[in-house]
């Protein structure tokens, strides 16, 4: 099953004298890069968090934030350093809004006391944060399995469209093979009337030497390798697209090869449909690239 690397899933939840507030949200990448917000009060929380990630997703951009606030308002604390933080950036917001012509509504206590800083709740005692950090342990396999879930939605719509995507590439390369005897028969025409002006100044040239050399060019014009190279890759690209593994970097690998054979295809084509074929191909597998972008 294709997964999709865009996902998000939040969760709420209290327990152990406190509340909280989940989100996770993931895009992608070309490996995996954690950037986790949470707080740093609660001992040895976010090493967990990133082993616990790390054990589930293999590709994305991951952005995890907590929010943990005590649900006992008489054991909360304000901190006066983070109050005079708070109402020195209000206090700059107002000045810059009002040198702009703009009039703001003065916050309310409750809005103050939700900015970052204002309640230190990092003065629990160690009982109680080894409480939390376990309640919050335990909410993570749920979130995890809801943004699993929304990424395998995405994917499942995705991969439809990586599979026709493989498909007509499969179509392009059989079309191509199919014109190489009339590419034969142009390129013959075209070495022959070639040779027919330039044999009266070959001189004593023999003819030997002049089919060798006929014989070499035309070696190097061949393209059935290139074909049979874009078939071995079509048919890796199914296997992967039909196994339940994390495919993603090896669908981006493919991608590059298939564009190095077309790149091929195009330079030694020397036969009009052939390139415009070429071309096409080209176009497909840029497409198919684009989409492998976002799959895990």
């Amino acid at each position: 099953m294709v997964h999709s690397m865009t996902g998000f899933a939040a969760r709420t939840g209290s327990g152990a004298g406190f509340s909280w507030s989940w989100e996770i949200r993931t895009v992608n990448a070309r490996g995996l890069d954690l950037r986790l917000r949470v707080p740093d009060w609660i001992p040895a929380l976010e090493p967990k968090l990133r082993e616990a990630i790390s054990a589930r997703l293999t590709r994305g951009n991951v952005s995890l934030a907590l929010r943990v606030m005590r649900t006992d308002a008489g054991t909360r604390r304000l901190s006066p350093a983070g109050l005079e933080a708070a109402l020195d950036a209000l206090q700059e917001i107002s000045t810059v809004a009002a040198e702009r012509g703009l009039s703001l509504a003065d916050p309310r206590a409750a809005e103050i006391l939700q900015m970052r800083g204002v309640v230190d709740d990092s003065g629990a005692a160690e009982g109680d944060l080894d409480a939390l950090r376990t309640a919050l342990l335990d909410e993570v396999t749920p979130l995890l399995d809801a943004l699993e879930e929304m990424r395998q939605i995405e994917g499942a719509s995705l991969a439809p469209v990586l599979k026709a995507r493989v498909t007509q590439i499969a179509a392009l390369t059989d079309s191509a093979r199919a014109l190489l005897p009339e590419r034969t028969r142009h390129m013959e025409a075209n070495l022959r009337g070639a040779l027919d002006r330039i044999r009266p100044g070959l001189g004593d040239v023999a003819e030997d030497r002049v089919a060798q050399e006929l014989a070499m060019m035309s070696v190097k014009a061949d393209v059935a390798e290139e074909l049979d190279r874009l078939d071995a890759h079509v048919d890796a690209a199914q296997t992967l697209l039909a196994s339940g593994a994390p495919v993603g970097r090896k669908l981006d690998f493919l991608t590059q090869e298939f564009n190095r054979e077309a790149n091929t295809l195009c330079s030694k084509a020397q036969f009009a449909p052939l390139t415009t074929l070429g071309l096409e191909l080209k176009t497909v597998i840029d497409q198919l690239r684009e989409q492998v972008q976002n799959v895990e």
